[in-house]
């Protein structure tokens, strides 16, 4: 939505497209309360189109991405050494919709209702209200969308968080978590959408004793692996990278990543249809300690 009010009047029109099924109640309710013009991305054909800008992702991060020649990538994901035309990477920002507001800003440009809305949950969201890494820049855009944005709105968002559909996810989750060394290990299994082990993940990040939350389950012939720590202890993206970006993509941020890992490239290491197969190799990928960290040990020793 920023990218096209800035583009207005500039370019001919301006198409807004998705990757994912979109499918997490607070999303649905967020493209159906602020009315976003959004097309899946199957349905687009790409020989209409001259220009193509990727927003809070890289072209490596699905599959489907490296067939576009982005001519834009803005993003606060770790840098993955991506190359186009115009690049604006920001890991250190706690949200993209920090830096579309501080493009807004510099273009003089205020943004209608909607669109600060939109802005201003994404900042609340992927902060989680500033729990999470954030820098002074996240703060001074929240803080400029608060005076336009409507808050009822955005309240009204964030509360449309769950579906009834999600309880048997849960109560397997809730039945079958393994607690160990304060980690909560948790496999669902096939599921029908991957938003479920996001929300579950959050869900036991809220318990005492609890410092890291690894949730998987099967969605479209790949391994989802969603983890969220306190943040305090290792890197969950650069860990998630190190053990898991051989069989897909994988990374994230310091309290929160993600993998989807090919079923197919991990046939010969485990058979991810056997649960309880599953959950132990899992378990022991998170009691090794990653490349990584080895690496700052002898770094350290040296």
């Amino acid at each position: 939505m920023a990218a096209k009010r800035l583009l207005w009047r500039r370019v001919a029109g301006v198409t807004i497209a998705h990757i994912n099924t979109i499918s997490r109640p607070d999303n649905m309710a967020m493209v159906s309360l602020l009315s976003v013009p959004l097309i899946h991305i199957s349905k687009v054909d790409i020989r209409h189109y001259k220009k193509f800008i990727i927003i809070d992702s890289q072209p490596n991060h699905n599959e489907s991405f490296p067939a576009i020649g982005y001519t834009a990538v803005i993003d606060h994901h770790p840098d993955t050494n991506i190359s186009a035309p115009y690049l604006d990477i920001r890991p250190e920002y706690g949200a993209t919709a920090s830096m579309m507001t501080e493009y807004l800003r510099a273009a003089r440009i205020k943004p209608s209702a909607k669109l600060a809305t939109g802005l201003f949950y994404a900042i609340k969201t992927d902060t989680a209200d500033f729990e999470r890494k954030a820098v002074n820049e996240d703060m001074r855009a929240f803080q400029f969308l608060f005076k336009h944005a409507n808050i009822h709105l955005a309240r009204k968002i964030e509360q449309v968080d769950l579906r009834l559909d999600f309880l048997e996810d849960f109560k397997k989750a809730i039945n079958g978590h393994i607690l160990k060394k304060n980690k909560i290990f948790v496999n669902l299994g096939s599921i029908k959408n991957t938003d479920i082990c996001v929300l579950i993940a959050d869900f036991f990040m809220r318990f005492d004793r609890v410092s890291w939350s690894i949730v998987s389950g099967i969605h479209d012939n790949k391994l989802i692996i969603v983890v969220r720590n306190n943040g305090s202890t290792k890197n969950a993206g650069s860990l998630m990278s190190d053990k898991f970006g051989k069989f897909g993509s994988a990374g994230g941020h310091r309290s929160m990543a993600r993998a989807e890992a090919s079923i197919e490239m991990l046939k010969p290491h485990i058979d991810v249809h056997n649960e309880a197969r599953l959950l132990k190799w899992l378990m022991k990928k998170f009691e090794k300690p990653s490349s990584q960290t080895l690496k700052s040990k002898k770094t350290g020793n040296g």
